[in-house]
């Protein structure tokens, strides 16, 4: 390409950055300070490479023989890894709180089956208890069931209706 005329692979390699960070700086800049394109490729003017060079805190008195090889050290770079730490932080602390969270439902859920359990056993004991009181003792005279004469009579009378006559 011409003399003014640069590319993002260029510029990138003068810089000493990759090609994805001119182009996430590209997209951050102004609409008005954004380069035009050339088909689907930025073609970068001087002007355009000095808008880029001062996002990227490139100091502006030096050529551009000396800004490669004295750049400035990049501070959104590490900014965004500071925010990127903080927001991993923020979620390792919602996790650790849901994980304590569930650890105290399945301390309740087990205290609560243990009382279950408990409870289980005890109405069995009331149960067999009950059951022990209601049985009838085998071999006493006054639990033996004898039918009576008198009560097979009555039950044949109301048996008895009148179409049967």
């Amino acid at each position: 390409m011409s003399e003014n005329l640069k590319t993002i692979r260029e510029l990138a390699e003068e810089l000493g950055v990759s090609k994805q960070r001119i182009q996430q700086i590209i997209a951050k800049l102004s609409p008005s300070k954004t380069p035009n394109k050339d088909g689907n490729r930025y073609v970068l003017n001087s002007r355009d490479v000095k808008n880029i060079k001062e996002f990227m805190g490139f100091d502006k008195d030096k050529s551009s023989t000396s800004e490669s090889t004295n750049k400035l050290v990049d501070y959104d770079v590490y900014l965004d890894v500071i925010d990127s730490i903080k927001e991993k932080d923020e979620q390792i602390k919602s996790l650790l709180e849901v994980q304590k969270q569930t650890q105290n439902l399945l301390d309740q859920q087990q205290r609560l089956a243990l009382q279950d359990k408990k409870l289980l056993e005890e109405y069995k004991a009331e149960i067999k208890d009950l059951k022990s009181l209601n049985m009838p003792n085998q071999g006493s005279e006054k639990d033996i069931f004898i039918p009576k004469k008198n009560s097979v009579k009555k039950t044949q009378k109301k048996n008895k209706k009148w179409w049967q006559f």
